[in-house]
């Protein structure tokens, strides 16, 4: 029997101050919670790599940065992600595109899922994760939660927690469950896809 899919939470901000580190927490302690996940939080602050100047793009050819090399073999260990994004301007962190861009085959065929923060609860940003997991050959799901400005403004300036909006909890939940059903299901075909490779 295949252990529980290992999941990363992608901490998806690294400036002085983020929120994201708060909500990844958060996130992490209610996934922690389930039997058939297991997750651990992944901060890009242990990765800080350059801005990506690689001869060829990692889908053709593997980084030579060392950082990076720890970066690949740490999605390479993952059988899915979250990815806690805040909203800059409508889009996400230019630190999250990075790290997606210094990776490929680490992340195909696995199932990524998105906890947003800010305006609109991150929306815009998330639908742009979305497309670029697309391409990065993930498969994203429709699930999100999303953290709306009412309720980031009042964990991070006005003394409130996430437990002062259950909603958000509940959004978790529904989250976590269709993702464990993808993870699953995902990591037995690629397991299946290993085997009829090795035999091959």
């Amino acid at each position: 029997m295949s252990k529980n899919p290992h999941i990363g939470i992608v901490v998806g901000s690294t400036r002085e101050g983020r929120f994201s580190e708060r909500a990844a927490a958060w996130f992490h302690k209610i996934a922690a919670r389930r039997s058939d996940l297991s997750v651990e939080i992944v901060d890009l602050r242990d990765y800080p790599m350059p801005f990506f100047d690689e001869p060829a793009s990692p889908a053709w050819m593997q980084p030579k940065d060392h950082v990076a090399e720890r970066w690949a073999a740490k999605l390479a260990a993952l059988d899915g992600f979250v990815f806690v994004t805040p909203e800059y301007n409508h889009g996400y962190s230019a630190v999250l595109k990075n790290a997606l861009d210094y990776a490929f085959q680490q992340f195909n065929r696995k199932p990524a899922a998105f906890v947003g923060y800010g305006g609109v609860g991150a929306a815009r940003a998330i639908e742009q994760l979305r497309m670029v997991a697309v391409e990065l050959q993930m498969a994203p799901i429709p699930k999100s939660v999303n953290i709306g400005m009412a309720e980031f403004l009042g964990i991070w300036q006005q003394g409130k927690d996430f437990a002062d909006f259950p909603h958000l909890e509940q959004a978790a939940g529904v989250l976590l469950d269709d993702f464990s059903w993808w993870s699953h299901t995902l990591q037995t075909g690629r397991q299946a896809t290993s085997a009829l490779a090795s035999v091959g």
